[in-house]
């Protein structure tokens, strides 16, 4: 069975690690982006401009790098993508931490038109403090 269009969208946005060639062309201009309350720079954008410069742009306090793992993506006929996996993060205090995220991606005419995350808060927050 072949993978769906929808999916293999999303496959391709982590696979390039969110590279700007692939986001301009992917991320629907009025996307909406859901970010667990709790989690560093959590909050809801609007646009992938203001993703780029109010999420991504913005530095997450006490982390040197941070990375989402993706380890299992699921589709269904109504243009969602779930994706499950972990973050790999390192504090400037030399801690790490893996934190297990879920986000379930909407796509619609070839473009992804939001993302809603819900991660596991608490244990990057743990690791934060060292």
């Amino acid at each position: 069975m072949s993978e769906s269009p929808n999916l293999a969208l999303i496959r391709r946005v982590y696979a390039s690690r969110m590279a700007p060639e692939v986001t301009k062309e992917v991320m629907a201009p009025d996307l909406v982006w859901d970010i667990t309350p709790g989690f560093p720079n959590s909050g809801v954008y609007h646009g992938w401009d203001s993703v780029a410069k109010d999420f991504f742009g913005t530095p997450m306090p006490n982390i040197v790098s941070f990375g989402a793992v993706p380890e299992d993506f699921y589709a269904d006929d109504e243009g969602h993508v779930f994706v499950t996996g972990h973050y790999h993060a390192e504090t400037t205090s030399g801690s790490t931490a893996d934190v297990r995220f879920i986000h379930l991606w909407t796509v619609r005419d070839g473009k992804a038109v939001s993302m809603r995350q819900a991660a596991d808060s608490h244990v990057l927050q743990e690791a934060l403090k060292g």
